[in-house]
């Protein structure tokens, strides 16, 4: 089957805003249909998790239609700092933009590398945000975003390489990493191993995913380079000012005043870092950091007060459709709640699994929680939901606990780049100004390749027994 066939079924992915309606309306009909149920919760390190065995139904009764509504601003004011972090972020790339300065460095990098070598950028920059991924998570790198567009931009291709460069890096980082906080870490607690134990086999896995997905992107951004009118983005629907063609980068040369600014906003990343792994900061101070980095940006850039609140504004005003999707897919999150519905979901996906073999299992598995994470797609909150019902379950079928966790990692966090549910990746393609529809026919073909890869590393997993029982 050609590439072309095999993307015919999702070549008409509607507007997500439609999309997030849409399951926002099934969402309320699922109240209806599957019984309110609850698991009875304890506490891990600090965060409620779900007690194995203990699940029971509830008289919880649906809510009413009027719930698919009050679910729109109730998710709005839940996910108000992803909101708000894209605005701000949106409006720190149009200042820094303007300075000229991220243009500078692009080109100059592109001028030293040679542009008639774009596979060496991809490669290099498709593994670095890979390192991002795995150091820093998955929406904490939302500010980068824009630095992969305009590369892919002055590599002769658009947006959506750029976005693709980025995206794909971080997003592969974060799911079978070595290390991470946020969802090893916590299930690693879960099933009382290491910390971070089985590093070595979620390397290979982590590795391998990243060189497919690097291939994925240069053989994307060839095909864009030598037939532009195959571009995905050549009929896009987007507010985004920018033009995709390349710019005339063999005049761009970094001078003093950009250093500077480029010196200020990698300070402000390197106080930004520090504040997330020494200080627990999140969301509401990776945003703040983002609005002081355009503010003094800005003003070492040049720009007069009134011109850098301009483009500042501009930059906000940019990203809103992407931002506002945002609050809408957590609108999902609070039905599910409203209904008491969530933890019957997770029940009823877990309970077949022990009718498997072990490596069926851990296949099925991938699958449960790419299911699941649609309707929890953060990670930590998964794990805190699912892992203390599959840890048991492992044990009773098997499976080592550490092939359980690869399992969770894998379903939970691939499918974190495509569903409509995931505020960092909508987050992530706002800034970057790609349509989600566009996205969907450049990402789904790498989705397949990179289960493909991890099935087969779980496979392995199972026959040799991965990792303490």
């Amino acid at each position: 089957m050609s590439e072309t066939s095999a993307q015919r079924w999702y070549e008409r992915v509607p507007h997500p805003a439609v999309l997030i309606v849409s399951i926002l309306i099934m969402t309320w009909g699922l109240t209806w249909l599957i019984p309110s149920g609850e698991y009875e919760r304890h506490e891990v390190a600090g965060r409620e998790a779900v007690i194995p065995g203990t699940f029971n139904l509830t008289d919880t009764p649906p809510p009413s239609p009027l719930a698919i509504f009050h679910a729109v601003p109730l998710g709005m004011v839940e996910a108000a700092s992803i909101i708000f972090a894209v605005f701000i972020g949106g409006g720190l790339f149009r200042v820094l933009e303007a300075t000229g300065a991220l243009e500078n460095l692009i080109g100059s990098l592109v001028n030293r590398l040679g542009h008639d070598r774009p596979a060496i950028l991809v490669w290099l920059m498709t593994f670095v945000f890979g390192a991002l991924g795995v150091a820093v998570g998955y929406e904490n790198n939302i500010a980068l975003v824009p630095i992969a567009v305009l590369l892919g931009t002055a590599l002769g291709g658009d947006r959506l390489a750029g976005a693709g460069i980025a995206i794909c890096g971080v997003g592969i980082g974060f799911a079978p990493p070595p290390i991470n906080v946020y969802t090893v870490g916590v299930a690693d607690q879960i099933a009382q191993l290491p910390l971070f134990s089985g590093a070595l086999l979620r390397s290979v896995l982590c590795l391998g995913a990243l060189a497919i997905a690097a291939h994925h992107v240069n053989r994307y951004l060839g095909r864009v380079r030598n037939r532009p009118e195959r571009s995905l983005m050549a009929s896009k629907d987007t507010t985004a000012e920018e033009d995709d063609t390349p710019p005339a980068i063999h005049t761009h040369r970094l001078g003093v005043r950009d250093w500077c600014v480029l010196g200020v906003f990698a300070l402000g990343l390197a106080i930004m870092l520090y504040g997330v792994f020494a200080l627990g900061w999140y969301i509401n101070e990776i945003a703040a950091t983002f609005f002081a980095i355009a503010v003094v940006a800005g003003l070492v850039g040049g720009m007069r007060p009134e011109t850098l609140n301009a483009r500042f504004f501009e930059g906000a005003a940019s990203v809103t459709t992407g931002a506002l999707l945002v609050g809408l897919a957590r609108g999902i999150e609070v039905l599910l709640n409203e209904g008491h519905i969530a933890d019957t979901i997770v029940h009823g996906l877990s309970a077949p699994l022990s009718a498997l073999p072990v490596l069926g299992s851990a296949l099925a598995m991938t699958v449960v929680h790419a299911i699941i994470n649609f309707f929890i797609p953060s990670g930590s909150g998964q794990a805190m939901v699912t892992m203390p019902i599959m840890i048991p379950l492992s044990d009773l079928l098997g499976m080592t606990r550490q092939t359980a966790i690869l399992a969770f990692q894998v379903g939970d966090g691939l499918t974190n780049m495509i569903v409509p549910t995931s505020g960092g990746t909508l987050a992530m393609l706002a800034i970057a100004g790609v349509p989600f529809d566009r996205w969907v026919r450049f990402f789904f073909p790498l989705l397949l390749k990179l289960f493909l890869l991890s099935w087969l590393v779980l496979t392995i997993a199972v026959f040799i027994q991965w990792g303490p029982a």
